[in-house]
């Protein structure tokens, strides 16, 4: 947008300077630098997390005696009717007042007068602000988490009723060993706990209030820190004022794992992608979750998967971006940081948006278990159930086992025929110990049916698995992984 433009709200001198400022600068900011200061663009998106840290702060100073009871009282009704004017759309957002906090205190003002002023003591739009964006970290967490679960919820039941429909299980997207489909769509509720232990990770390291803080230095008024820490359900008061001010940790941390979050979600994405393409056809999305082609009417893209995968380099970015605006400040306080909120609301929305997507995939898609069924057989894939056979029936060291497989692919390969076709004579003129027996661990079902160590694809694991994921989801719980 043009800043001459009469759409970007640019406003005289005299009308945009900050009130607030008090006698320090008599003219107002140029049209650049309130186009490059003002943040309220984005940051009222902090209004719920700035009220509520306004109203603790604000009884905790009537509660010292920092200001009178009354004022308090009037500082909270005022502040419960600013939240519901911006609930309601009724909120004035002024460029002028540059972002929330300010826009939220001046409207305080205007509505309750001299006790309004009084809000701001002990405290600074530093800390201020650090105390609004860990809550609103916590609150994107907490929503995210339920997202997560969902999904996770999602492919359990999915792979419970797939735990024992076979694929072609890949190494090199090459065709390894065989499969079931279940415990494909299991290994992403794995992916996705561990998402959701990282996420909860990041809650309780940031779990620590900066209020109280200041400026940088903390203040001289006898401010109970632990009170307002309380309030807000922080499980304390940061430490040091310094590094309360100054720390974007908690939400470097947190772009991190909503990156590793999305690289799964993008890994997941693009299966989707291929296993709806024509030569694998392993599944089949809806409309809900396909779009046609201008020109091609027998198209079904699976944009959705597809917008899935490119989101990752939204939120992939979120987190360089921020890395990059924090990697050479000294502390505390620089107006850098303002560039902190951007990224990590534009990475959430990418995030939510991506599990809503997946989730919906999950539910929608109806798996083609025949020719998944015909194709977990291709590509020689239980050959190593021949290895395994001659290692456990006659003895045969691993590698001189393999070795013999490979000639047995070889000649298979060169037959034109599977492995359960070649001849007892043709095998044994590769080790004449085979026998008869040799048969019945080469087919599909019996390949799967042999994976029962722990974390193994035979279809009582991944129901088990899927059953025991199912209940700690039920009871909102991430069980440890390996118990």
């Amino acid at each position: 947008m043009s800043l001459n433009s009469p759409q970007s709200g640019t406003t005289t001198k005299s009308e945009s300077a900050n009130v607030q400022w008090g006698g320090r600068f008599a003219g107002g900011p140029s049209e650049i630098m309130m186009a490059i200061n003002t943040s309220i663009g984005f940051d009222k998106a902090l209004w719920r997390q700035d009220i509520r840290g306004s109203l603790a702060h604000a009884a905790m100073l009537a509660h010292v005696g920092i200001i009178s009871p009354e004022d308090e009282a009037a500082i909270r009704a005022g502040l419960n009717e600013i939240g519901q004017e911006i609930e309601a759309g009724r909120f004035d957002f002024s460029e002028a007042l540059e972002d929330i906090h300010m826009n939220i205190e001046a409207r305080l003002s205007d509505r309750i007068g001299e006790a309004g002023k009084r809000l701001h003591t002990a405290r600074s739009r530093n800390d201020q602000v650090a105390t609004d964006f860990r809550l609103w970290v916590r609150d994107a967490i907490d929503g995210l988490d339920q997202q997560v679960a969902s999904l996770m919820r999602a492919l359990a039941r999915r792979a419970s009723e797939h735990a024992a429909d076979p694929m072609p299980g890949f190494t090199h997207l090459q065709t390894a060993q065989p499969v079931t489909f279940g415990h494909h769509l299991m290994a992403y509720v794995e992916m996705l706990a561990r998402d959701r232990g990282r996420l909860a990770d990041t809650r309780r390291r940031l779990n620590e209030c900066p209020l109280g803080s200041a400026a940088l230095a903390g203040t001289s008024f006898p401010i109970d820190r632990r009170m307002t820490a309380s309030a807000l359900a922080f499980d304390r008061p940061t430490a040091n004022s310094l590094d309360a001010v100054s720390d974007r940790d908690f939400a470097l941390e947190y772009l991190s794992a909503l990156s590793i979050m999305a690289m799964h979600l993008s890994r997941f994405a693009e299966e989707i992608v291929i296993w709806c393409s024509s030569p694998f056809s392993f599944i089949r999305l809806s409309d809900a979750f396909t779009t046609g082609s201008s020109i091609m009417p027998q198209k079904r893209n699976p944009d959705a998967a597809e917008l899935v995968r490119a989101k990752t380099g939204r939120i992939t970015g979120s987190l360089v971006g921020l890395l990059t605006v924090m990697k050479g400040l000294p502390l505390a306080y620089a107006k850098d940081m303002q560039e902190d909120k951007e990224p990590v609301f534009a990475a959430t929305d990418a995030a939510a948006l991506s599990l809503a997507a997946c989730d919906g995939m999950v539910r929608d898609m109806t798996a083609n278990t025949a020719q998944m069924r015909a194709l977990a057989g291709s590509g020689y894939s239980t050959a190593t159930d021949i290895a395994d056979w001659l290692v456990r029936v006659l003895r045969v060291p691993f590698r001189t086992a393999h070795h013999v497989t490979g000639r047995l692919v070889a000649k298979a390969e060169e037959k034109g025929v599977g492995l359960a076709e070649l001849s007892l004579a043709d095998m044994q003129a590769e080790e004449p110990g085979i026998t008869e027996d040799i048969y019945t661990v080469l087919s599909v079902d019996a390949s799967i049916a042999s994976r029962t160590s722990e974390g193994g694809t035979a279809g009582d694991n991944v129901r088990a698995q899927a059953a025991r994921w199912l209940a700690a989801l039920d009871n909102t719980a991430t069980p440890d992984t390996h118990s």
